[in-house]
């Protein structure tokens, strides 16, 4: 009755729509009305405008004007956001909106989160408008219901596309919007986001290879500016660490309570630490500032959350948790501690502040150690060139396409040839050839060439009709159990005694700790009581501990284009310290170098060598990210061996690494063009690195995702190192009878990209090769000294 009388009042619903527009205030902004009207021409694409400018509008009001006019049922908007804490301000955004305009809709959330009662509704009848994450959607796919639910659904939006691009959750999303597709041929697609550096090919990846996306981009200008908190001497600064606690007086004394403020750090462990060392300092601010990053139970997440947008909590120390585009108007200030590694990272941590349209902002950074200076200088003049660093992709891998198709298996079932299209579609995977498709089918089919002695591993078969779908219930159910991409560490629950969660804690700090011991998580001071299966059982302690959890998991390594922007800054700084305080601070420390050795220039390498009471050290400094040097020096330790045997204990850092032998080498005579050359590069590669070593560890999480091996079952769940003993044996049988297992060479393919960063590094050898080759001998190390080095095992040949 509702929607009838709105169509008897005549009123155009986009006239309805510009009314709550100025009733709020606004007017539609320029992109918005362009969004608008490709939509309406029932075009598909991407929407690139800065955070906080309005993209959620953008990409709804024309499902909402449609039902405005239209009483349609079923899914009509189709919302997917990577966070779960997202679609909560989503649903909110969406749903002010409809209450003021009237319209009688369902307007839903299904994540995780979301309650048994409420996803057995959904699961028979979905809403009108839905939110949810990838990997919800996927689950959603996999029932039989799924082809009669989405069959009606006009729009899908993807939000802060650029966190999914190229990524295994990415892809996995790929392939269910190839489904969606599928169902539903006419549905558009909008992706969402900020920071991309190819819009044009992040657009097609969300596309597909059917449709030619739109590419929205604002004439909005955000700024972004960078301030320093500079240490009053850098000279006696830290050459050394990743913690910057020497800063902490400075930086207490720059916080201002009564503004709203986020202080971001690149790891948890770093985020407790200075949760801790500011609460020590200013004990009168608790309650009013708090911690948040991914391990800690989501409610009180959501309550800091909460607090923040009221203007209860006034400051949080966070990591990239809150990086994504949560809503805090109110948020005034952002402090970054140590560099953010990456130019797209800074830009989206300084849009916390002010996330308003058009509003600049502005992100305060904090150095914890000298040459930190340097990599702030080359982040700000990155953005101010409007520079941002693209995203590496994977191609179709084969453990997501195996959870594709026992997902299709266990919805509606499928036709492999009619399958074998729509998968093509994706953009990931245009390139799949029909053998490798029944590589992959026959896997999941009956195990492959051998595994198919063991009924578990026969998961799907075709019906009378030649139809494949799941072989029985039981397996429809754990599949749907384990339905997902994200890695997940070996982490246990971390409860009171009581009963309420804390969040999750690293397997293998809990094992070293013994009943009675004292550790700080989640801002508190907990004694450990019991492990519990995989719960660990605490209670409050009045004592301090200065024992902080630590996860797993590296520091952040230095993006490519960060990487060369700082060789830029390194060619002009000496000009640039006049209007560049970082960089005037730094350069006493410049000076020093040069006066000792040298500085290189963009088009140099530096090398230098030096003997010690350890033995003979050559140091080179690419400034081409910790991963790439992690390749770089077994391979060069490798190639100089191919001339002199030697054996070589191996350090790298982000800004360069130490080869260093305990007899007389000749470095200098060895250090030639040559030594950098990509050919043979892939079979040097293999021989200078323990591959196998390192693609077994991969292979846990290629056979958790495939389905080989189960991390969760009804009533239970299995612990990180039963997933690796599993997958272990999986590995071995699989390299010891079919060497040429796809899942063998794809775990090699991402240990080398994961580890190494394969395709960075052969661009690095390929501009080290043509590189101007400066060689110094020096009396004793001095650059590499000052910035933590990771040892690597010693290199013998």
């Amino acid at each position: 009755m509702k929607r009838a009388a709105r169509k008897r009042s005549g009123e155009n619903s986009w006239v309805r729509i510009e009314n709550w527009f100025a009733a709020q205030g606004w007017q539609p902004l320029p992109f918005q009305r362009r969004a608008w009207q490709e939509q309406i021409q029932s075009r598909s694409g991407l929407i690139y405008v800065p955070t906080g400018s309005g993209k959620t509008y953008a990409a709804v009001f024309t499902t909402l004007a449609r039902l405005l006019e239209i009483a349609a049922e079923g899914l009509q908007l189709l919302y997917i956001t990577p966070l779960r804490a997202l679609s909560r301000d989503v649903e909110k955004a969406i749903a002010k909106p409809c209450s003021d305009l009237g319209l009688d809709i369902r307007i839903e959330t299904r994540t995780g989160d979301t309650k048994a009662s409420l996803r057995r509704k959904q699961k028979q009848n979905l809403p009108h408008i839905l939110i949810t994450t990838p990997e919800s959607f996927a689950l959603l796919l996999s029932y039989p219901e799924a082809r009669e639910q989405f069959r009606q659904t006009k729009m899908v939006v993807v939000d802060e596309w650029h966190e999914l691009v190229g990524g295994k959750r990415g892809i996995l999303l790929e392939l269910g919007l190839a489904r969606l597709r599928h169902y539903s041929p006419l549905v558009q697609t909008w992706a969402l986001s900020a920071t991309l550096a190819d819009p044009e090919s992040a657009a097609q990846l969300a596309l597909g290879t059917l449709q030619k996306p739109v590419i929205i981009n604002a004439e909005i200008d955000r700024a972004v500016y960078l301030r320093f908190l500079i240490p009053d001497q850098v000279d006696s600064f830290p050459w050394a660490g990743h913690l910057g606690l020497t800063m902490r007086d400075k930086l207490v004394a720059d916080l201002d309570i009564g503004r709203s403020t986020l202080i971001f750090t690149n790891t948890r462990y770093q985020a407790e630490k200075w949760y801790q060392e500011i609460l020590d300092a200013r004990p009168e601010w608790a309650g009013l500032m708090a911690l948040h990053h991914g391990s800690i139970d989501e409610r009180s997440r959501n309550f800091v959350e909460s607090g923040l947008k009221s203007g209860l909590i006034k400051l949080v120390v966070c990591t990239s948790s809150l990086d994504l585009g949560v809503d805090f108007p109110q948020v005034e200030r952002v402090y970054q501690i140590g560099s953010p590694k990456g130019i797209a990272r800074t830009i989206q941590r300084a849009g916390r502040a002010h996330h308003r349209i058009g509003e600049s902002c502005e992100i305060t950074c904090v150095p914890t150690h000298a040459l930190e200076l340097l990599e702030f200088a080359a982040t700000r003049s990155a953005i101010e060139k409007g520079e941002v660093e693209s995203r590496p992709r994977l191609q179709k891998p084969y453990d997501v396409l195996a959870q594709h198709l026992v997902s299709c298996a266990a919805g509606d079932g499928f036709m492999p040839a009619e399958l074998f299209a729509e998968i093509k579609t994706a953009t990931s995977y245009r390139d799949l050839t029909w053998q490798e498709f029944e590589w992959v089918l026959a896997l999941v089919e009956h195990g492959g060439q051998n595994l198919s002695s063991y009924s578990e591993y026969h998961k799907i078969a075709r019906d009378p009709a030649g139809r494949y779908r799941i072989v029985t219930p039981r397996l429809a159910h754990i599949h749907r159990m384990n339905i997902g991409t994200i890695h997940s560490d070996a982490q246990l629950k971390v409860k009171f005694l009581r009963g309420k969660s804390l969040g999750l804690i690293e397997e293998g700090f809990i094992s070293r700790l013994k009943k009675g011991d004292r550790f700080v998580f989640a801002g508190r001071t907990l004694e450990l009581f019991r492990v519990e299966d995989d719960t660990v059982l605490v209670r409050l302690s009045e004592k301090s501990s200065r024992a902080i959890t630590k996860w797993p998991g590296s520091r952040l390594p230095i993006s490519e284009s960060l990487s060369e922007e700082i060789r830029q800054i390194l060619t002009s700084e000496k000009k640039a310290r006049q209007t560049s305080p970082e960089l005037a601070a730094v350069g006493v420390i410049l000076e020093r170098q040069a006066q000792l050795s040298a500085v290189p220039e963009s088009h140099q390498l530096l090398a230098e060598t030096c003997r010690t009471r350890e033995g003979y050290h050559l140091f080179l400094y690419p400034f081409d990210s910790r991963l790439v040097h992690e390749g770089l020096a077994p391979l060069l330790a490798y190639r100089f061996t191919r001339a002199t045997r030697a054996t070589f204990s191996l350090t790298v850092n982000d800004y360069g690494m130490e080869l260093l032998s305990r007899e007389v080498f000749p470095f200098e005579e060895l250090l030639k063009p040559e030594i950098f050359s990509i050919e043979n590069l892939a079979d040097d590669i293999l021989a200078s690195l323990n591959i196998s070593s390192m693609a077994k560890r991969q292979f846990r999480d290629i056979a958790r995702i495939t389905g080989l091996v189960n991390q969760n079952y009804p009533g239970r769940r299995h612990l990180a190192r039963q997933l690796q003993a599993s997958a272990s044996l999986l590995f071995d049988v699989f390299q010891r009878y079919e060497p040429d297992n796809l899942l063998l060479r794809q775990a090699e393919r991402e240990a080398l990209d994961q580890f190494f960063e394969q395709s960075r590094l052969q661009r690095t050898l390929q501009r080290l090769g043509s590189a101007e080759l400066i060689i110094r001998h020096i009396p004793h190390p001095f650059w590499i000294s000052f910035v933590d080095g990771a040892r690597i095992v010693a290199f013998d040949q």
